[in-house]
């Protein structure tokens, strides 16, 4: 579990993972164990408006857990917070907590879980994932890219853009005109701390 101080809101992971010691010491040997530094670590989102819409969510917890020493054995879960988000506006946290947009009284979690991980260049990775945000659930796909490759540390950073009003999300804001996609851009640091390496292919 993170929390954060706010800045900016949500998104971008595939080889990193939070992991307390008891779940290390029940991870199946002879795979990778990826652990993020959340101080260096974010969860954004933007939306185009009239106003500029942006912001952070303070509060979450991500997984990374492989299967095999395969990188796209990998399988990616983050559990944001919805009523963590921050956009530096008391109003439009006010708004966006609100039935209108995440219903954080009914729905108190945004999710992503992965179902497949695709390598699709030395350095870039396509996820497709069960996106679920007001209770409703729709496949999307993540864009990542790596840094730091074969070093044990590097940073993951990616972004997944979904239509708000798909996910029930179809009212606006007064006075404020606001596009239909949402940008959510993910940038994790994270340090293998057990295991073999995480091998990539070639």
């Amino acid at each position: 579990m993170h929390r954060r101080p706010g800045t900016t809101l949500w998104l971008a992971v595939v080889i990193a993972c939070l992991v307390s010691s008891s779940a290390r010491a029940q991870s199946p040997s002879g795979v990778p164990v990826f652990q993020i530094t959340p101080v260096q670590s974010t969860i954004k989102f933007d939306v185009e408006a009239s106003v500029a819409i942006e912001g952070t969510f303070d509060h979450w917890d991500a997984s990374l857990t492989f299967s095999s020493p395969a990188a796209e054995s990998a399988v990616f879960d983050v559990k944001i917070y919805a009523d963590s988000v921050d956009t530096g506006s008391s109003i439009k946290n006010k708004k966006l907590k609100s039935a209108d947009f995440f219903d954080v009284q009914n729905n108190p979690y945004i999710t992503f879980k992965s179902t497949k991980v695709v390598q699709t260049g030395p350095n870039t990775f396509e996820l497709d994932r069960n996106f679920t945000i007001r209770g409703v659930t729709k496949p999307e796909k993540l864009a990542l890219t790596i840094s730091g490759k074969g070093t044990g540390s590097g940073t993951i950073s990616g972004t997944m853009a979904f239509d708000r009003k798909q996910y029930g999300m179809n009212s606006g804001i007064p006075f404020i005109k606001i596009a239909d996609r949402v940008q959510v851009t993910v940038s994790l640091l994270g340090k293998r701390i057990a295991g073999p390496p995480v091998v990539f292919k070639q």
